[in-house]
């Protein structure tokens, strides 16, 4: 069966920038030390927030945190974890390979290879469709992956993206939406957008608010994440000395599902709390990230990106003289068949490369003066690159585009083809027709699905709201119930 592989169609709106006006398209330049300097300080700002933020994981829902101080520290070194450990993967393929947007059946031999840990939520949910060689987008729509609605990956999965394409915010989202559209869709690709033009503008803007206005440029106008974004911001400015009264406000209108999966885990709210701590935390980085741990849910994810932030603004020199306590490895312990002698400046050395990539990849060049490098890059305006689809599941689309390869691959002597089949007949609503019409075939390819990929039911068994509930009532009627453990 073929899929159609996700494309994002990016015409750049080229501004007028103060570095050469008039003629021809706008530029940015950057010198390449600071370009360096930048990068590496949001590397170590991205995991300073996500493993010191690990301890408030989910621990502050109903109520906020009370965490009075925070020093930023990394005596032990540096782990990999999801927050950062997926891009980090990427990164070392997006070299290898020398292309910055990896083919849908590269990602998923990636993930193969060395995502099989670690993983939670989405992410564990599109690694057992690769299983059963679906291949990304597919793996993160909301109509395959219970998920993507809601996700929060949309958010702590697409960082490095923006980090890379200094001056281009169109760019960053077109390379982060291509990511995370691995796992998410709808709102938490809004997300991307939102923050990956952020991160872009931040080499040259350091005042948050500007950066806030630029990002949700790049939201749909009627996407829920903008109303969230633009609520934080009211807020704020209602209340610019109370963090915990802009915190309730968000809690008591975005709460959908009573605190539970979708709230904790939901791109709304988290991205609500990294933007009210970023606003709150008026460039102050130790602050700006204590905010992120009190303001709660999925702390560590806030923390990452909002560290990421104002790490890109100050810089690892800056970061360096505070005096924290940082020992320069990056442990890997989770993801298998890497390098295991990683460390916090390599890693940032490999984005920094990637960011020279980006830039003379969209018609940026290199020029020496007075013996140094300086990087001139072609600059972008924000833009929202992807609106949500209407309706958001896209069912009837992917209905159209699929079911006829389904219907042949029921029929399919090879067993993870008919599993994969039988799988998207299932939660796209075509159990009872293909019941019917094909008995014998459906039969056998529902049966190979139960018997040989058992992991891809229990996690559809294990989906939350809002979602959750419809594809176990698709499972069950097509006779499909959950493992039982052994």
């Amino acid at each position: 069966m073929r899929y159609r592989t996700f494309c994002v169609a990016i015409a750049v709106l080229l501004g007028v920038d103060s570095a050469r006006a008039g003629d021809g398209p706008a530029v940015r330049e950057i010198p390449a030390g600071v370009l360096r300097d930048k990068v590496q300080g949001a590397i170590l700002g991205e995991i300073f927030g996500n493993l010191n933020g690990l301890r408030h994981e989910m621990k502050y829902i109903a109520e906020p945190g009370q965490v009075e101080s925070y020093v930023p520290n990394l005596a032990g070194g540096a782990r990999t974890d999801d927050d950062t450990d997926i891009e980090w993967t990427y990164h070392i393929y997006m070299e290898k390979d020398g292309v910055l947007l990896l083919p849908p059946a590269r990602i998923s031999e990636i993930w193969k290879k060395h995502v099989n840990r670690g993983i939670w939520c989405g992410n564990l949910y599109a690694r057992g469709l690769m299983d059963l060689g679906i291949e990304p987008p597919l793996t993160g729509r909301i109509a395959v992956n219970p998920w993507s609605v809601f996700n929060v990956w949309g958010q702590f999965g697409t960082e490095s993206f923006g980090v890379m394409s200094p001056g281009m915010p169109r760019t960053g989202c077109k390379i982060g939406l291509h990511y995370a559209h691995v796992a998410v869709d709808g709102e938490p690709v809004q997300a991307t957008q939102y923050l990956d033009t952020m991160f872009a503008l931040a080499y040259f803007e350091s005042d948050v608010e500007k950066l806030i206005e630029a990002g949700l440029k790049a939201t749909d106008e009627k996407s829920e994440m903008r109303q969230v974004i633009e609520d934080v911001r009211k807020w704020v400015k209602e209340d610019p000395s109370d963090w915990k009264a802009t915190r309730k406000l968000l809690r008591d209108k975005w709460s959908r599902f009573k605190g539970d999966t979708a709230d904790r885990n939901g791109v709304l709210l988290n991205v609500g709390a990294a933007t009210g701590a970023i606003l709150y935390g008026k460039g102050d980085f130790a602050e700006t990230v204590r905010l992120c741990f009190n303001f709660g849910w999925d702390a560590d994810c806030t923390a990452a990106t909002a560290g990421t932030m104002i790490g890109l603004i100050k810089g690892r020199k800056w970061m360096d003289a505070q005096g924290w306590q940082v020992k320069d490895a990056y442990a890997n312990t989770t993801r298998e068949n890497l390098p295991n002698d990683e460390t916090i400046i390599g890693y940032g050395e490999r984005v920094y490369r990637l960011a020279r990539k980006v830039i003379l990849e969209q018609g940026g060049k290199v020029e020496m003066r007075e013996g140094k490098e300086m990087l001139i890059i072609r600059a972008e305006e924000p833009g929202n690159l992807e609106a949500l689809a209407s309706p958001v599941d896209r069912t009837q689309s992917l209905k159209s585009e699929l079911l006829a390869g389904v219907e042949k691959d029921l029929e399919s002597a090879d067993d993870q083809i008919k599993a994969r089949a039988a799988y998207l007949a299932m939660v796209l609503g075509e159990t009872e027709r293909l019941a019917k019409e094909k008995p014998e075939a459906w039969k056998s390819a529902i049966t190979v699905l139960k018997e040989k990929y058992p992991k891809v039911i229990t996690n559809l068994y294990d989906s939350p709201a809002p979602r959750g509930a419809l594809f176990k009532e698709r499972a069950k009627g097509a006779g499909v119930d959950k493992p039982v453990k052994r």
